[in-house]
């Protein structure tokens, strides 16, 4: 062995799993714990409380549009990034305090949403998921930020994969946890505790450690010279003169380096960025009122759809990304996108059979291992679009196309269920995957070089 132990294989595992060990990292589970508690609180399984409370299956659909705060996060992420907050920002720092000031917005939402009935107060219930997505999606804003700039590029696996981690285990605590607890308490009780869990992530932001960066990019020196060539103009403001160069420096220039890089090819990889999750996203709002409606109890679809659905999505992840290193980015994307859609038919046969177990079974296995399969190689290739200069901007323009249309097209799912019934609803979501198939097998023939990042 060499004096480093680099030639020691026992000595790089020990330093791999010492790794996992770091504070920021080990950090990192409950900071990803409190991104996920929020998500299905906003969606599935309050779309379960709202089914129970009588509410109407179309408007439950048009719920599904909170969800659409995720999708537009992009919006008011430039703000997150370079708006100081006064008093937690001087105490905390830049990314603590935002992180803070949403999980606060979160706890209050959640709150309202615990002492709202459903049934006499939808408009007020709507109002409080509203702010539990909106400060959900901030605090995933802050936290990547934090992410990225609190570990060197070496241990960004490693903070990935327990970010990731620690969202998992909170997705079967706020859907399968949530649904156990409701067969056994009234839903209000439920909500309340899911607000004292969101003090994990609280606890992490106040005890983890403000990044220390220096940022400089292309966006900084292109502000500058915005700004330079501004103060020729001694009649413009300096005020205005700022702004302008911030907004060009932040939103102007992603897009143009996007559509450079990718020439002719941006449009058609717009479009399939945009179809691609339609037929997953769109269904999810029918998902529990379809279980329920059929005669499952909570605890079936908690156990079932919750903790078996979590672990199947998992391992759908991991062979998502073996089969892509060895099938190649391309024919697996297109792989993904023929069963994910395809696993929606499983819905409608259900529909037909009834509420049975094993049906129930074979349903989730093939959605939820089919699904995580698609999610692992679509990020993959979306990860391969972006440009190294602007990789938070762009990505956060693309994944924000990535759910847009399945939220807004998913609004309808109650009225589409009501029209026609559950088994034509879910042809149809399989239908509206075809799109996106075409777009794959597009990318495939045009086979586009992969751009300079």
């Amino acid at each position: 062995m060499s004096p480093d132990g680099a030639a020691d294989p026992r000595g790089r595992w020990r330093r791999a799993f010492a790794t996992y060990g770091r504070p920021r990292i080990a950090g990192m589970l409950a900071l990803g714990f409190s991104a996920g508690l929020p998500y299905l609180l906003v969606f599935t399984t309050l779309t379960a409380w709202l089914t129970e409370a009588g509410v109407t299956r179309s408007a439950i659909g048009f719920f599904s549009w909170v969800g659409i705060t995720y999708s537009i996060k992009v919006f008011w992420s430039p703000i997150v990034d370079r708006v100081t907050l006064p008093v937690l920002g001087r105490l905390l720092g830049q990314r603590r305090s935002w992180m803070l000031l949403a999980q606060l917005l979160i706890v209050a939402g959640l709150l309202g949403m615990a002492f709202t009935d459903p049934g006499t107060h939808l408009r007020n219930m709507a109002l409080f998921a509203l702010l539990v997505a909106f400060g959900s999606a901030t605090q995933d804003i802050a936290i990547d930020a934090w992410r990225i700039e609190a570990a060197p590029v070496q241990e960004q696996a490693a903070m990935s994969s327990t970010y990731v981690f620690g969202y998992r285990i909170a997705l079967m605590v706020a859907g399968a946890g949530a649904l156990f607890l409701a067969a056994r308490m009234a839903w209000t009780d439920v909500y309340l505790i899911m607000a004292l869990l969101m003090g994990v992530g609280v606890a992490a932001t106040l005890l983890s450690r403000e990044p220390q960066v220096r940022r400089t990019s292309d966006a900084v020196f292109l502000e500058q010279r915005v700004q330079d060539y501004l103060a020729a103009s001694q009649h413009t403001p300096a005020v205005l003169r700022n702004a302008v160069a911030w907004f060009i420096g932040a939103v102007v220039c992603p897009f143009v380096d996007f559509f450079k890089r990718h020439g002719l090819h941006a449009l058609g990889i717009l479009l399939l960025v945009g179809a691609f999750r339609i037929s997953d996203i769109s269904m999810g709002a029918m998902a529990n009122p379809f279980y329920l409606d059929l005669g499952f109890s909570k605890d079936q679809i908690a156990a079932v759809a919750g903790v078996y659905g979590v672990l199947m999505t998992i391992l759908g992840g991991l062979a998502g990304g073996l089969l892509t290193v060895r099938y190649g980015l391309l024919p697996m994307l297109l792989a993904g996108a023929i069963l994910s859609a395809a696993t929606n038919l499983l819905f409608a046969v259900m529909g037909l059979v009834g509420p049975e177990t094993w049906m129930l079974v074979i349903t989730i296995s093939g959605d939820n291992f089919f699904g995580g399969f698609a999610m692992a190689v679509f990020i993959a290739w979306l990860s391969s679009l972006v440009s190294m200069a602007y990789t938070a901007t762009q990505y956060a323009l693309l994944s924000s196309l990535m759910t847009l249309p399945g939220k807004f097209i998913g609004g309808f799912s109650g009225v589409v269920v009501d029209t026609v019934g559950y088994v034509q609803y879910f042809v149809y979501v399989a239908a509206i995957g075809i799109p996106a198939v075409a777009l794959c097998l597009w990318l495939m023939a045009r086979r586009p070089p992969v751009p300079e990042r």
